[in-house]
């Protein structure tokens, strides 16, 4: 009885040392490592471990061993429905058994009775570890001999666990207050480097920088490139020591609409590439986009600032614009005052075109750009980028698209201006120069003349050309170019039968008779460069003749005929491809 009476003092004063140890809050895991590890002392077993159910509830993972020798026992992982932990999760209670290997009482796990068998485990008692009704672990201890637990040893267990158990849960409490507070933490110092930044990107803004401080800004700050789209999604600028191949224009294009549509941005992942794509945008305007590449994907917090670097640039967009636009209007002044001016120009008119690098003595061709689908002032944007390289000035004159410009061949003039124009909007365009005579009195009447062109060209049919006045200026006298539907109806009424003829027959009447008028009446020459015989020839001139009616060769007819042939010639030349 007094032998009785130690050993209960013993495991009382044990278990309330014990106890007050485990009350110091800590990490989980060394909460669970120090649990075991009293248990083991406390109870003086062979092997204490202690398992806690999974995320899923459907296994028990081993997480704290005292007295294991094997590696395999330490990462055991047992099923709920097995077992010693079977039996508890089931009754709530604690069990032990003398002979874990040999109960066929129980449900065995093959895989984990290997272990035991390993580690040389026979007896097992397991308590439960509880969180108000519900059973989260057990604190197990095991015998390598086969032998019965006391009901002291499994009461004191079990008053061991419930301290263990309260011990866990304030140190999950704990963990969890712990990196909410990293979280805090973090949030607030991801807050202060966001308003770092931000008030980095707003002084440029106030200092007058422009996309390539921003952008160089954005890459201190978040790492890997930092490319900056504009309007036409065209790269202005690129700046970053990482270097990854460009987004696919297509992909691009995409993650674009539906950062458009969003206002947020999207992330296009490439193999081992991210980029993150950012529309930027004024309203419904679209001004560009700012695209992050890097090997990494961004965190919340830089997709956040890259999305306010968006903001800076389209605010410095803006703000370039309202300098372009009060650029264009005093451009465009200049401009329509140089086409109306008499000439020889006033000091005045001269002295401030000097101020803006033009020398108004140059100006010896007027360029007259139209197109179906882009406004004028679009188009004067874009003849501007290129006047230097023609010694000129271009603007929007009353709507029309106009460069005054310096130009030695204006045929050769007219098809690089067209060429250029086509290469960056990729759409078609009408670009006619007319020359102006050392005599003319003002620019007025050239550009009179290459309008005019203009329209007869769109009049005919034609989209896509760059051509002089030199080879439409009679056309432009003889017809009004705002009555397109009669100048097609003249063509028709002339060559309407030939035409009929050519397309049914697959012929080359109308091109005959146009070689036979750039020959003047010549059947030898027109037969040479037509580059067929001359019985040939007299044949087609027959079927010529009895299409058109045997008076076609009378001055007055042979005019309309020449003149309509000659428009169609123009109307069906070959329109420069689209260059890439």
């Amino acid at each position: 009885m007094w032998e009785l009476r130690a050993r209960r003092e013993r495991g009382l004063s044990s278990l309330y040392a014990t106890a007050r140890a485990l009350t110091a809050l800590g990490e989980v895991d060394t909460v669970l490592a120090s649990i075991v590890r009293h248990a083991h002392d406390l109870i003086g077993a062979d092997v204490t471990y202690l398992s806690v159910l999974d995320e899923s509830g459907d296994s028990l993972k081993l997480h704290a061993a005292e007295g294991a020798l094997s590696p395999a026992f330490r990462a055991a992982q047992v099923p709920t429905t097995t077992g010693v932990a079977g039996r508890i999760l089931e009754t709530g209670s604690p069990f032990w058994v003398s002979d874990y290997l040999n109960d066929a009482s129980l449900e065995h796990d093959e895989r984990f009775d290997r272990i035991a068998s390993d580690e040389g485990l026979v007896a097992l008692l397991g308590v439960p570890l509880r969180d108000s009704d519900s059973v989260f672990g057990m604190l197990f201890v095991g015998e390598r001999v086969e032998r019965p637990f006391a009901m002291d040893e499994v009461a004191l267990l079990s008053a061991f666990a419930d301290h263990a158990a309260v011990a866990l849960l304030n140190a999950r409490l704990y963990d969890e207050s712990r990196r909410a507070l990293a979280e805090v933490q973090e949030a607030y110092a991801s807050m202060e480097r966001s308003a770092h930044v931000h008030e980095a990107l707003t002084q440029v803004v106030l200092t007058g920088g422009g996309a390539s401080e921003v952008a160089e800004l954005l890459v201190d700050d978040l790492g890997g490139r930092v490319s900056v789209y504009d309007r036409d999604d065209a790269p202005v600028v690129t700046t970053g020591a990482v270097r990854l191949p460009a987004p696919p224009r297509e992909r691009l294009r995409s993650a674009l609409a539906d950062s458009r549509a969003t206002g947020r941005s999207m992330t296009l992942e490439e193999d081992s590439e991210s980029h993150c794509v950012v529309a930027m945008l004024a309203g419904d305007a679209y001004l560009g986009a700012v695209v992050l590449s890097d090997r990494r994907s961004p965190s919340d917090v830089e997709r956040l600032i890259l999305e306010r670097g968006a903001q800076i640039l389209s605010l410095l967009t803006l703000k370039q614009n309202a300098v372009v636009e009060a650029e264009e209007r005093v451009r465009g002044e200049l401009l329509t005052e140089l086409v109306l001016a008499q000439r020889p120009f006033a000091d005045e008119l001269r002295t401030r075109a000097a101020a803006r690098g033009l020398d108004v003595d140059l100006i010896n061709a007027v360029a007259v750009v139209e197109s179906q689908t882009l406004r004028s002032a679009e188009l004067a944007r874009r003849l501007h980028a290129m006047s230097p390289e023609w010694s000129g000035i271009a603007g929007d004159y009353f709507g029309t698209a106009v460069m005054l410009l310096h130009a030695d061949d204006p045929e050769q003039a007219a098809d690089d201006v067209h060429r250029r124009l086509r290469s960056s909007l990729r759409q078609p365009v009408l670009v006619c120069i007319a020359p102006v005579a050392e005599a003319a009195d003002s620019l007025r009447r050239p550009f009179d003349l290459a309008a005019r062109s203009v329209k007869v060209l769109r009049g005919i049919g034609a989209e896509d050309r760059g051509m002089s006045t030199a080879r439409l200026a009679m056309y432009s006298i003889l017809f009004d170019p705002e009555r397109d539907g009669e100048l097609r109806g003249f063509i028709e009424e002339q060559l309407g039968a030939l035409l009929e003829y050519d397309d049914r027959r697959g012929t080359e009447l109308v091109k005959t008779l146009s070689r036979y008028f750039d020959c003047a009446g010549n059947l030898t020459r027109a037969a040479k460069e037509l580059h067929v015989h001359m019985n040939t020839l007299v044949k087609r001139m027959d079927r010529i003749g009895r299409l058109l009616g045997e008076e076609w060769r009378a001055p007055h007819r042979a005019l309309e005929l020449e003149v309509a042939v000659r428009l169609h010639m123009l109307s069906e030349a070959e329109a420069p491809r689209e260059r890439s």
